[in-house]
């Protein structure tokens, strides 16, 4: 039975804007994600215990309103006292709404306070009203609801101001108090305040750390940092002696599964003493390359005619002529940039990439394994401002004929003005010439600027040097256009993960909307089912120096690649030994008509053997994004046997403008009940198989995956299969031919149905 495999769970980061608004989930229209309401905030001129009057009533009540002031303006010098009473403007009339209506909309605004049109409309069947009534109702509470948190806020923070207050004139009159210990008469420090007299301290302080940074990087080049216009130095919190923090025993959850000790050995382990006053010069460098590249535009970067970002690689030399040594022979560069607006708060933003667990994480189907080796300051001020951190890092695509990426660099992370940050790396390979070393960022990362209700523009840069000769002839074209790795796909990537994030943080889904999901905990415990399963397929699809892959057949496009794994006292997939089978072919077919095929559960037993002749049906529907496709389901195959017995399928579908998944994993009927009850989903046995799309690279700039005729598309099938249930037992040559059998099968159906479609 086709099931996948995943590495422990890592939890999702609890972290969102906290009003990014997220629409009603349960039907496949998606989420509304990203985008602000516009009359939030504004009250509009209705009370919310009247009716608001119809469209054709406001036009009806402005003719009445005119013709009555124009009449009394008529006869009002010849009219008598009482006459002009008589003439004097009809007040407007308002109709009250009736308790059950106002009792009904109260309901309803506790599940649900931004109803879509569809709800609207329902609601106004239901009540007997307009929807327009209806809109402006829910519009006007939730401007009331906002008022009285704003209240709220307003009385906690004048008590705070109160008590700072207090503990002001505290410390005055201790301050007032003090005495010499070397005298014994009053200090010299006069009326200055306490907070006045603790900033002359810091400042003094980071003064010093300021020109000792200096003093290090005009050593090595010949010139002060501080004649960078753009940049500050980093501030460590304490000398680099005395603040480092070593991590190289400590891998991450992800690297030591797959062997981090094989990665640390190919980098020589942490930077030594003597390595770190050059890696401070160069991250202060890199990062203001990164501001300078994120803000510039021509010559530096040249607009295509489908309005991309192209390089100009000689201008680049000439506005950066220091970079990070000659470019090694053999090696390309790719350069690409990209902006997006994203729902999350900027602070939440950086919190995710100096954290090595949740960038990984966050950044799956990307970073096959990362780790921190060694942290040379933390930061100041209790955030990441002048955080720098030494990482090795393996970045994939989602497929076994494309080689991974592996790079050993620092990541600088630096707060430029109110809520501005940026996040820098730059490869440290130069502290260690390797002939094994495929790939060097030059100065790559984003900059991430603060905008209003808790959302982010984000400006990514990716700036690699590369050697992609090993990579298949399939995926030449995708990979020299810079999509697969390059600023778009991580753009892409993170304006998903944070619709995600925010569906997983949404607590105004109506539960009646969900299918057999009863609660929200059993909505939020499905949800990190789906991400843990999303994971393990990811980090076991990629051509990563942690897999060991085996061509099973032929020497063409369809080879079957395999490979095994042994899974002791794992809870989170079963024990035994596991087979991974994974083939990439390409279709002539759009990646947005593959994805919506592979999909959809109606025409799921075309391709899928293990439903063939069973009707699959959906149970529970989750949806987690913007686009329709995005959604995490619960399907039932309802087998055609009457003796064998029905079987669920967990499957959460994605995509971007650069990337589409399809994974699912067969589930267990009791354990997926108690993960349905709101129970622990990290105990949940998976082996998720499923489906990467990719465009194909043909089109201008490497087409994109929502549009319809974008060329052809990349497909990688990966299945999982437990063969034996004891991790000591031997791999039959039985167990090899019959997954082998599988995946072949299984291209063959989707070829055969997609292209009679395209036919």
């Amino acid at each position: 039975m086709p099931t996948g495999a995943m590495i422990p769970a890592r939890n999702m980061p609890s972290m969102i804007g906290r009003n990014g608004n997220v629409g009603g989930l349960g039907s496949s229209s998606g989420l509304t994600l990203g985008q602000p309401n516009m009359l939030e905030g504004q009250l509009l001129p209705l009370d919310m215990t009247h009716n608001t009057p119809s469209e054709s009533e406001i036009a009806r009540l402005r003719d009445e309103e005119f013709e009555s002031t124009k009449s009394g303006s008529e006869n009002h010098e010849g009219a008598s006292g009482d006459d002009q009473d008589q003439q004097r403007p009809k007040k407007k009339r308002y109709h009250r709404h009736t308790q059950h209506q106002i009792q009904e909309m109260e309901s309803f605004f506790k599940e649900c306070p931004h109803p879509d049109d569809k709800q609207r409309k329902e609601l106004s069947r239901e009540l007997g009203l307009e929807p327009l009534q209806v809109k402006f109702w829910f519009q006007n509470k939730r401007t009331q609801m906002k008022t009285q948190h704003e209240r709220h806020e307003n009385t906690q923070l004048r008590t705070e101001n109160d008590k700072l207050r207090a503990d002001n004139m505290r410390y005055r009159e201790a301050l007032g108090n003090a005495s010499c210990p070397n005298c014994g008469g009053p200090t010299a420090i006069g009326e200055m305040s306490f907070d006045e007299h603790h900033l002359r301290i810091e400042n003094a302080r980071l003064r010093e750390e300021i020109d000792r940074i200096s003093a290090i990087a005009a050593k090595y080049v010949g010139k002060p940092v501080v004649n960078y216009p753009l940049m500050s130095p980093p501030v460590p919190t304490r000398p680099l002696e005395l603040g480092v923090v070593n991590f190289g025993g400590q891998p991450g959850m992800g690297s030591e599964m797959y062997g981090a000790a094989d990665l640390l050995r190919s980098i020589s382990s942490a930077p030594t003493e003597a390595d770190k006053p050059m890696i401070i010069e160069l991250a202060v460098a890199a990062m203001e390359e990164l501001i300078r590249m994120a803000q510039m535009g021509e010559p530096l970067w040249m607009t295509s005619l489908d309005g991309t970002c192209v390089l100009n690689e000689d201008e680049y030399i000439r506005t950066f002529p220091r970079g990070i040594g000659p470019k090694p022979a053999g090696f390309k560069c790719e350069a690409s940039r990209e902006t997006a607006v994203v729902i999350m708060n900027h602070i939440s933003l950086v919190e995710i990439l100096m954290d090595v667990n949740q960038w990984s994480n966050v950044f799956a189907g990307i970073v096959s394994r990362a780790m921190t080796l060694e942290v040379l300051s933390t930061g100041v001020a209790g955030n990441y401002n002048g955080a720098l951190q030494v990482m090795t890092a393996e970045f994939q695509v989602p497929s076994p004929l494309v080689p991974t990426r592996e790079s050993y660099y620092v990541r600088y992370c630096k707060q430029h003005g109110d809520g501005t940050w940026a996040v820098v790396d730059v490869s440290l390979d130069n502290l260690r010439p390797s002939p094994a070393v495929r790939c060097r960022r030059r100065p790559s990362g984003c900059l991430i600027q603060e905008m209003p209700n808790g959302y982010s523009k984000v400006t990514w840069v990716e700036n690699v040097e590369v050697d992609d000769r090993g990579v298949h002839n399939l995926y030449k074209q995708l990979v020299s256009s810079g999509n697969a790795f390059g600023a778009k796909r991580w753009v892409a990537t993170l304006d998903r993960q944070c619709e995600r994030l925010a569906s997983v943080l949404a607590t105004n889904i109506p539960t009646g909307d969900v299918g057999v999901i009863t609660n929200q905990d059993g909505r939020k415990s499905m949800l990190k089912l789906a991400e843990r399963m999303v994971m393990s397929f990811c980090a076991g699809v990629s051509a990563s120096t942690a897999h060991t892959w085996t061509t099973l057949s032929g020497t063409g496009a369809d080879d079957v690649r395999v490979m095994t794994r042994k899974s002791v006292d794992d809870p989170g997939r079963p024990p035994g030994i596991v087979l991974s089978a994974a083939t990439s072919f390409w279709l002539p077919v759009s990646p947005k008509r593959v994805f919506d095929f592979l999909r959809d559960e109606n025409t799921r037993n075309e391709w899928d053997i293990l439903s063939n002749g069973g009707v699959v049906q959906e149970m529970a529907h989750i949806a987690n994004g913007r686009d329709t496709g995005n959604c995490v389901s619960l399907l039932r195959v309802n087998s055609a046997n009457s003796s064998q017995s029905n079987m669920l399928i967990l499957q959460e579908s994605c995509t971007d403008p650069a990337a589409a998944f399809v994974i699912y994993a067969p589930v267990d009927i009791v354990a997926m009940n108690v993960v349905l009850n709101g129970g622990d989903p990290d105990y949940v046995a998976l082996l998720p198989s499923g489906f990467a799309i990719l465009p194909d690279g043909t089109t201008v700039h490497g087409g994109s995956i929502g549009e319809a005729a974008s060329g052809g598309s990349l497909l990688t099938v990966a299945f999982q299969i437990l063969v034996d249930s004891v991790p000591t037992a031997k791999l039959s040559l039985g167990s090899v031919a019959t997954v082998n059998n599988l995946i072949a099968c299984t291209v063959e159906r989707i070829k055969a149905s997609l292209s009679c479609e395209n036919a």
